[in-house]
Formats: C-alpha cells, sequence, structure tokens
C-alpha cells in the first residue's frame, strides 16, 4: 500500500466525481458532502489502492474514470462500508 496513491486516488476530480455519484445513489441528499467525509476511506481500501497503483504504472490517463480499472462495484462496496462507519 502506497500512501502517495492513496493520495493521488483521493484528490482525483473523476474518481471524487465517481464516488460522489455512488453516495447519491446510496440515498445522501448532500452527496458532495458525503463524499468529502470518506474519500481517505474508500481510497485506502486495499483492492482500489492496488488498481488504482496499477493503472498509474500502465500510464493509465484517467485511473480515476476507467471503469475497467476501479469498476462500480469496487466502489459501492468501498462506500457502503465507509457511510455504515458515519454516525448519522
Amino acid at each position: 500500500m502506497s500512501y502517495s496513491t492513496i493520495n493521488r486516488c483521493a484528490n482525483d476530480p473523476t474518481f471524487q466525481g465517481r464516488v460522489t455519484a455512488a453516495c447519491a445513489g446510496e440515498g445522501k441528499a448532500e452527496p458532495v458532502p458525503a463524499m468529502y467525509g470518506i474519500i481517505w476511506g474508500v481510497s485506502a481500501k486495499s483492492d482500489i489502492e492496488a488498481a488504482y497503483a496499477s493503472a498509474l504504472s500502465a500510464n493509465n490517463p484517467n485511473p480515476g474514470g476507467d471503469e475497467s480499472v476501479v469498476t462500480d462495484p469496487m466502489i459501492l462496496s468501498a462506500v457502503q462500508a465507509e457511510l455504515a462507519e458515519v454516525p448519522a
């Protein structure tokens, strides 16, 4: 696990957009603040960090937006886990 990779992923605007969409899909009335509250935890999930790191190594120009790198089910699973940890 690389803190550098987690940082790049957490600050990737396209990845943030996808996480925001997942928060909206999970019923968050204000998905942008929800995304900001969980983006670091989502980015640090081992499967997401590994996939993102692999894409960076392969010089993928858009690892956060490429659905073949970090899949929607991966994001959804991480978002659900992180939202479950956030007090209502």
